[in-house]
């Protein structure tokens, strides 16, 4: 029982938590830039370069070929297009995420910038100033 225990409160502490919903927005967040590099940027740039679908492009080592029985073997392929997609979708998901916590340092430093400004006391109005002086002469006296 004492390692369950330990283990709700492992997992019920908030970094865990916190890394749990991160992963899962993270993995939404990927699917969206996925859609947005697949569907929106790479059909322009691959007209760009002469109507090219990346996820197309392969070497083909080995034709497909059809036995003495009548079944067709595939072709042997190198499918370096997915490789070519998938490091631009790495590429804009890593420079969003750049520019996310780029916003966010800049958020920080703004916050922590007006509690530092707030931070200083008013100066001590002249009553108390004189009073503490009055105070000050008294224990000298004694």
């Amino acid at each position: 029982m004492k390692i369950i225990d330990e283990f709700k409160q492992f997992a019920m502490r908030g970094n865990v938590v916190d890394m749990a919903v991160g992963i899962i927005i993270g993995g939404a967040f990927g699917k969206i830039v996925s859609s947005l590099v697949s569907d929106i940027l790479m059909p322009p740039l691959g007209l760009m370069i002469g109507g090219v679908n990346f996820t197309d492009l392969k070497i083909t080592i080995k034709q497909a070929a059809i036995d003495a029985s009548g079944a067709m073997t595939p072709p042997v392929t190198i499918n370096y297009g997915n490789l070519v997609q998938v490091i631009f979708d790495f590429l804009i998901v890593a420079f969003a995420i750049f520019m996310m916590i780029k916003l966010m340092n800049r958020l920080n430093r703004r916050k922590e910038e007006v509690p530092a400004a707030q931070a200083t006391p008013p100066p001590t109005p002249e009553d108390i100033t004189l009073l503490r002086e009055i105070r000050d002469l008294l224990n000298k006296q004694k």
